[in-house]
């Protein structure tokens, strides 16, 4: 039986809301491949999780949204050999989606103006570069 999933430092998904299976991967084994169920699939459902705060819960189902079938998140391994490497990079993947998903929104940026002396060394840095290409011209009628 798997451990419970910390996801947060205050979230931790119960061993029981999540699901496992496992099937035959496409991925490097050679001939162990067509023998063994290596590929990882691990499912957590998020719409009727009671782990996670209500808050919470609908932060994520919104930023999820587009990786939910049915309200039910799932991650799939098969980059390892072994069942057990498989079942680790899922749950890390499942444990680093879920956080990212609850994390609050970035505060909204107050709009400011540039300064004045900005401005100056902007439009001063131009004139510089202008010149300096106005230079490396030959022949230009302009310069006689």
């Amino acid at each position: 039986m798997p451990a419970d999933l910390p996801v947060t430092s205050r979230w931790t998904i119960p061993a029981l809301e999540l699901s496992e299976r496992f099937s035959r991967s496409s991925g490097p084994g050679g001939q162990g491949v067509n023998t063994t169920d290596s590929r990882v699939e691990l499912s957590f459902e998020l719409a009727r999780s009671t782990s996670i705060p209500e808050p919470l819960r609908e932060r994520a189902m919104e930023r999820l949204a587009h990786r939910l079938v049915d309200g039910v998140l799932t991650i799939a391994a098969s980059e390892q050999r072994a069942q057990l490497a498989n079942r680790q990079a899922a749950r890390e993947r499942m444990a680093r989606l879920l956080a990212e998903a609850v994390t609050p929104p970035a505060p909204k940026r107050r709009p400011t103006k540039p300064t004045k002396g900005s401005q100056q060394r902007r439009l001063a840095g131009k004139k510089r570069r202008a010149e300096v290409k106005r230079q490396r011209r030959r022949g230009d009628p302009g310069d006689a």
